[in-house]
């Protein structure tokens, strides 16, 4: 049985591990001391590109044009960058045991790698349908998005069901995203979500009924308060129709289920600590074996903006973590001290013609501003959250780097409010002048 051993090994090859990969470079890592286990075959990538351009009919996206770090205006990484800094990319390698005590992983085929520190950075996997026992849906056309193996599925399908009807399964980030993009394919698109408006996690009712009204004029059905039981499917296995809860049956060529994710622990359960569904860790991301650090998805951290250990599932914290991590564990060697991690929560999205951002914490009452008409010829508003009497969060559809700039400022320094109905006529400028 082969073994090989790295000073410090990253497990998963996601946004994570590619940022990561290139904290350690700018750190002085050397030549062989580094390696990234990743069971995809490519090089890690800004995962956001696939529910987005990957998918558009005309200047799609294509690696190499979208490997880390391009996403946050950094060098893009080829896997050439990897050779010349003597970092191992393992690629196509599963591993599928875990042992902390002994340092040891093994992959599926019966590789055993042994290392010095560890950085999980597994990310998340996709809830599926079929993990509920949902009637047919193992049918062929059913598709999730996770990797660039399920985009390319997906990019077949559409060339394959040219002008057919789509119907999406979630109101979510991948919801929005995808009912967007498959209307720019020219696909007849339904959505399908059980929640009273899309996107409920963050949105306001006020805020996603501007999205609702908008995708309902760029011609998007949309169904909401019912969930998806079951699916038919032709002689070939294809899908033909989804059943809804309340009774109702939507014609199919292309399913997209978008329901959410779940943390990929699996391999580290009992072996190290956990918390709100998440590995514990420290504002280092050092987890309660010292020689492990966790980042992006699967690290609950200490968000030190608002006291408490929170999980966050989002590309920025899946790169800004990854740095620290890295930065942590030389500092750490070195016998230097960085700062703990002082995480803003970040959120974003594109779709169609529209751009938002949000920053902060959406908890407490909110305040509207701007033109949120959806038949607007060029919609801007956004929404503050107020708590206790200050600014905690803040939202804005249609801003200009500047202004974007300008609520993130306003979500972290928490700016005290007198007059509600007056922050809702200043909109933007109370933030500008922060």
């Amino acid at each position: 049985m082969a073994e090989k051993h790295f000073k410090y090994v990253i497990v998963g090859g996601g946004v994570s591990a590619g940022y990561a990969a290139r904290e350690f470079a700018k750190q002085g890592v050397k030549p062989g001391e580094l390696a990234i286990i990743s069971k995809e075959a490519v090089a890690p990538y800004e995962r956001p590109a696939l529910s987005k351009a990957y998918l558009f009919p005309e200047g799609a996206a294509r690696l190499p044009g979208f490997h880390v770090c391009v996403g946050s205006g950094g060098e893009r990484l080829l896997p050439e960058w990897y050779k010349e800094k003597g970092i191992e990319l393992i690629l196509s390698t599963e591993v599928v045991k875990a042992d902390l005590q002994s340092k040891t992983l093994s992959s599926a085929v019966g590789t055993t790698f042994t290392y010095d520190i560890l950085i999980i950075a597994t990310g998340s996997t996709v809830i599926r349908l079929s993990d509920f026992g949902v009637h047919g849906a193992d049918a062929k056309n059913i598709f999730y998005l996770r990797e660039i193996e399920d985009a390319d599925k997906l990019v077949e399908a559409i060339k394959a069901k040219k002008n057919g009807k789509a119907v999406i399964v979630g109101g979510g980030y991948i919801g929005l995203e995808l009912g967007a993009v498959m209307k720019i394919n020219n696909l007849d698109v339904t959505m399908v979500y059980p929640e009273p408006w899309c996107m409920p996690r963050l949105f306001t009712a006020g805020i996603a009924a501007f999205y609702e009204g908008y995708y309902a004029k760029k011609g998007i059905k949309i169904v909401k308060g019912t969930v998806a039981v079951g699916f038919d499917s032709d002689a070939d296995g294809e899908v033909k129709t989804v059943k809804l809860k309340d009774g109702r049956v939507l014609d199919a060529d292309i399913v997209v289920v978008g329901v959410g994710g779940r943390p990929l622990t699996t391999l580290f359960k009992g072996q190290v600590a956990e918390e709100k569904g998440g590995i514990k860790t420290d504002g280092f991301f050092q987890t309660s074996v010292p020689s492990v650090y966790a980042v992006g998805d699967v690290a609950t951290f200490p968000l030190k903006l608002y006291h408490e250990m929170r999980r966050v599932e989002h590309v920025d914290h899946a790169r800004k973590s990854a740095e620290q991590a890295a930065k942590a564990i030389k500092a750490s060697e070195e016998g230097k001290s960085i700062d703990e991690y002082d995480y803003l929560p970040y959120f974003y999205s594109r779709a169609f013609d529209l751009s938002w951002q949000f920053y902060g914490d959406n908890v407490g009452d909110t305040v509207m501003f701007g033109d949120s008409d959806p038949a607007s010829p060029k919609p801007k508003f956004g929404s503050y959250w107020i708590k206790d009497g200050k600014v905690v969060g803040a939202f804005l559809e249609g801003g200009t780097p500047e202004e974007n700039k300008a609520i993130a400022k306003v979500a972290r320094l928490h700016p005290p409010v007198g007059d509600v109905n007056q922050l809702a006529n200043e909109g933007l400028s109370f933030a500008a002048n922060i």
